[in-house]
């Protein structure tokens, strides 16, 4: 197994990663923006692409090497990664990962700061970014993930290499489900259909019955809405389910990382808690913590859910448009009734359906009551 092999549907840009990776040193560019759609791997491609720099292989082996094993692991000391469960990425993250950034390498031929979504910085935050990217301190890599080079400020942009990923095909993600996740490969196909390209969401979906159940009780609502009151009961379960879902998936996490302190402690399930490690230990499980990452996987779930009701919009745009054959439908189990609204509406009001829907994004991105902009849009999408 390579360290390329977690990557789907990327082939190009592995080939061009790993020909740089095992290039001359000093013709690699110091900064980097991988941009991809949500779910297309670039997290992942950065990971990969640190592990072939820093390997002595250049990752062209059949197997990691074990600084390669470190640096997927996430515990190699020279690479550093910078994520965030918030909303935003604050600028005292960034003010401490630029000082990282500062220190000679200990072990690999380079220091490599990885930042997960960057389109997450506010700009004052990215101001302070910016001098680091421009002019890297001699042996540090800087790679960048956001959703496209649009969600950055020009100046970052205009100071990075830009790789650019593609939404991986529907194949590819069910192979990958099916050999990385062993998923049956019914599972794996509708999974990765329903995904529509987002590796993520399709490997949520293969595990969690619950997840694309509530998924498939949207899609059926959206179609079956007639009348206001259907509007307002529709949101109202969404909401509650996108709550339910995050505040489960921050629960699994908040008892993983306990295991983890305690293991890394030399402490069993049920063993005390020692005075001097209580503060640390408290500080895993903070209330407000806890409250912001459920805030932000609610907001993930609700995007989520808006990708799910644009393909319903998306479908009736490939029948009407007699594209079934070549492009193919996302919902099909919901196929009879999305066949019955494409007659229903016309070509100009699917369209602006879809506008609806990406208004809808924006009003969520700008901190709109979730209940109101899914009532709005509900009702907006209400076909006479």
């Amino acid at each position: 197994m390579s360290v390329w092999d977690s990557i789907v549907g990327q082939q190009q840009v592995v080939e061009q990663l790993k020909a740089i990776a095992s290039g001359d040193p000093k013709a690699i560019a110091q900064s980097w923006l991988i941009c991809g759609p949500p779910g297309s791997g670039r997290s992942n491609v950065a990971r990969a692409f640190a592990a072939a720099l820093e390997s002595p292989d250049h990752g062209l082996g059949d197997e990691p090497t074990k600084a390669a094993q470190q640096v997927l692991a996430g515990t190699h000391p020279d690479v550093t990664v910078l994520a965030t469960n918030k909303v935003t990425i604050g600028i005292d993250e960034v003010r401490n990962i630029i000082t990282t950034s500062e220190q000679m390498p200990s072990t690999a031929p380079w220091r490599i700061i990885i930042i997960e979504d960057v389109d997450r910085m506010l700009e004052r935050t990215t101001n302070v970014l910016l001098k680091e990217i421009e002019e890297p301190s001699e042996h540090t890599i800087w790679l960048l993930c956001a959703p496209s080079a649009q969600d950055v400020l020009p100046t970052i942009r205009s100071r990075t290499r830009i790789v650019n990923l593609a939404v991986p095909s529907t194949q590819a993600v069910a192979a990958f489900l099916e050999q990385n996740g062993g998923f049956e490969p019914k599972i794996a196909v509708r999974a990765a259909r329903l995904a529509e390209g987002h590796i993520g969401i399709a490997r949520l979906y293969a595990k969690n019955e619950q997840v694309m159940s509530d998924r498939d009780e949207l899609i059926v609502g959206v179609l079956g809405l007639r009348r206001a009151s259907d509007a307002v009961l529709l949101a109202g379960n969404l909401i509650d389910n996108a709550k339910a879902q995050a505040e489960a998936e921050v629960k699994v996490k908040a008892a993983e990382a306990e295991a983890d302190f305690r293991r890394v402690n030399g402490l069993g399930a049920k063993d005390r808690i020692p005075p001097k490690l209580r503060g640390a230990y408290n500080a895993i499980a903070k209330k407000d913590e806890l409250k912001r990452q459920t805030t932000r996987l609610t907001r993930d779930v609700l995007d989520r859910a808006l990708n799910s009701i644009a393909s319903i919009y998306r479908d009736v745009a490939v029948l009407q448009n007699n594209a079934e054959d070549s492009v193919g439908l996302i919902n099909l189990e919901n196929r009879s009734s999305i066949t019955e609204l494409s007659v229903r509406l016309t070509r100009g009001g699917a369209v602006r359906r879809l506008e609806d829907i990406a208004v809808a994004r924006r009003r969520l991105a700008g901190n709109g009551n979730p209940v109101l902009v899914f009532e709005a849009l509900f009702c907006s999408l209400i076909a006479s």
